[in-house]
């Protein structure tokens, strides 16, 4: 089935991306449009590359206050029907033998899921999941590690549990959540390890100095040092970096030899492409200003920025190494 959403089926998955040591894509989405894309970018890339069954995460928050994909769905701004509504279409794209993306393999991701804003999403939700991050930032450190390991007791036999270990950078230099009070390096790695033994959480996240919703590419450093001194502890690749937007495109690259196995990016790939959208609407100006129906009609907008998304993500799996997946 292309939509996996068992949980044995995604960490085998998994396990290939870290065998043939390449980073598994997390792009997020809060259209169908963009949707499409991801799955248009997956189909095109493993066609050229020769990758049987391409395989990629696609990622939707619920009320995240920072950026409410699911709200951003439909008109209603009902998280709900935005959440179902993806989940309907992403079935209907690649979900049967006989869908346009049927070689594609989706894994449903429930993104920056809070424990209380969140309730329905990260119970009621799961029947649609291939894995959901707990994100218990806003709590104390050691209220976090409680609520992850219970939320882990309770519906990590259904899904893939992906636990935040600290605060992370929204926007520029933001800090959202409590941060982690340690003195070296060291005590960073070995606190995020004990976090990770504790919660028994199949992924983590940690402050690997990248920012989220960023609006720039690049001027971040990227802490590999860090990721690894942690990847050494923790025994395999169970590290997910957040804010990929605000890195360079040589940075993503050998993640995996960092210990990243996952990797979230949307902010940078639905900005661009809604300005590649943009600048060809202003170019069909005068054909929709003298009722020119393909020019006016949105679709057109739609389907040039699902284009430029598609572009920009078949660049984003090559960089993390998705060649190697053939």
């Amino acid at each position: 089935m292309p939509v996996i959403t068992d949980r044995d089926e995604t960490l085998s998955i998994l396990e290939s991306f870290r065998e043939r040591g390449v980073c598994m894509a997390v792009l997020g989405t809060a259209s169908h449009w963009n949707t499409e894309a991801i799955l248009l970018a997956a189909q095109r890339y493993g066609e050229k590359k020769g990758i049987a069954s391409p395989a990629v995460a696609v990622a939707i928050t619920f009320n995240y206050p920072h950026m409410a994909q699911a709200q951003r769905v439909t008109r209603s701004r009902d998280p709900v029907t935005g959440f179902r509504s993806i989940m309907a279409h992403l079935k209907e794209l690649c979900g049967r033998p006989d869908s346009p993306y049927a070689m594609v393999r989706a894994l449903p991701h429930l993104d920056h899921a809070h424990p209380e804003r969140d309730e329905w999403a990260l119970t009621e939700g799961l029947e649609y999941l291939s894995s959901v991050m707990y994100d218990a930032q806003e709590y104390p450190l050691e209220q976090n590690q409680r609520m992850t390991a219970q939320y882990v007791r309770d519906f990590g036999d259904r899904v893939v549990v992906e636990g935040n270990f600290e605060g992370l950078a929204v926007a520029v230099g933001e800090a959202h959540g409590v941060k982690a009070e340690v003195e070296s390096e060291d005590e960073y790695a070995e606190r995020v390890a004990q976090y990770a033994k504790a919660t028994v959480a199949d992924l983590i996240v940690a402050d690997l100095g990248t920012e989220q919703q960023s609006t720039r590419v690049g001027g971040v450093v990227y802490r590999r040092a860090r990721a690894r001194a942690i990847s050494d502890l923790l025994g395999t690749s169970r590290l997910v970096l957040h804010g990929s937007s605000s890195l360079s495109p040589e940075e993503l690259r050998g993640l995996e030899e960092d210990g990243v196995i996952r990797t979230n990016i949307w902010t940078r790939i639905a900005r661009e492409a809604g300005q590649a959208a943009g600048e060809k609407l202003s170019a069909r100006l005068p054909a929709l200003r003298a009722g020119d129906f393909e020019a006016a009609d949105s679709r057109a907008f739609l389907d040039d920025a699902t284009d430029r998304a598609a572009e920009i993500m078949e660049e984003t799996l090559d960089r993390l190494g998705y060649a190697r997946m053939a």
